[in-house]
């Protein structure tokens, strides 16, 4: 069977980069996917890319920083497709690189409503759909190597990643008795918009991430998420608040 085999899945931040490449291989491993994100262009592209690879799926517009959103983006799961067996907690946002003192206000609170709190009301959501539908499933959430070290060039970034982290294991005791695995992955360097986007601010980034790397590359997005397919998978059923680090090796 494949991996997803007839579950339904949620996955935010679905429009580009690991998201995306998330939801087309839960899609190719058997799920009925709805995709979350907040630019609608890039959410039909990549709906209708799935589709006509045989695939089903369906997106909704949804701003993690916006609790409604994030409730209502759920609820239309359930609607959907009846349930909610599994869901992948990616989408995030990113600030300029520099250290603490830097950082503006208005950054670090967008950091904390899109990478931190809006993880938060995606999983509370998630749980209680899980719950009242499908009864026992799994969520894995998007951390960062970033998160467990002193991260000197996004450390507010790092901050929201860390304390994601604190969740996945807390909601990973809290809910275990009900047959509810909550996991997170910690990617390293990703060849997504997001990397090239602190690249512009750090020339020459690329060239020292990969330096970095045993592996001496750059993940690929769809090698992200077929970590994320796993831990999400029954494959994976006695693994729980656990943060996988796909890096490359470059913690190691």
């Amino acid at each position: 069977m494949n991996l997803l085999e007839n579950k339904v899945a949620f996955v935010t931040g679905a429009g580009r980069g690991i998201g995306a490449a998330a939801a087309r291989l839960f899609a190719r491993e058997g799920a009925r996917v709805l995709l979350a994100a907040r630019t609608e262009d890039q959410l039909t592209a990549v709906t209708e890319e799935i589709r006509a690879a045989g695939g089903t799926a369906d997106h909704v517009r949804c701003d993690l920083a916006d609790a409604d959103d994030v409730r209502a983006a759920v609820d239309r799961v359930v609607s959907l497709y009846g349930r909610l067996d599994v869901a992948f907690n990616n989408g995030a946002t990113i600030s300029p690189p520099g250290p603490l003192d830097e950082v503006s206000v208005e950054d670090f609170d967008r950091l904390y409503q899109v990478n931190l709190r809006g993880q938060w009301l995606a999983m509370s959501a998630e749980i209680a759909a899980i719950r009242a539908t499908a009864g026992t499933g799994a969520i894995v959430n998007n951390s960062s190597v970033g998160s467990f070290l002193g991260n000197p060039a996004l450390p507010a970034y790092g901050a929201m990643k860390r304390a994601v982290n604190s969740l996945t294991e807390s909601a990973a005791v809290t809910y275990g008795p009900e047959g509810i695995r909550v996991n997170a992955i910690a990617p390293g360097n990703t060849l997504t918009e997001m990397i090239r986007t602190w690249e512009a601010d750090s020339p020459g980034l690329q060239e020292r991430l990969v330096a970095s790397t045993p592996l001496r590359r750059g993940a690929d997005p769809d090698e992200i998420a077929q970590a994320a397919a796993w831990l999400l998978s029954d494959r994976s059923s006695f693994v729980t608040g656990v943060i996988l680090r796909v890096d490359g090796g470059a913690r190691a």
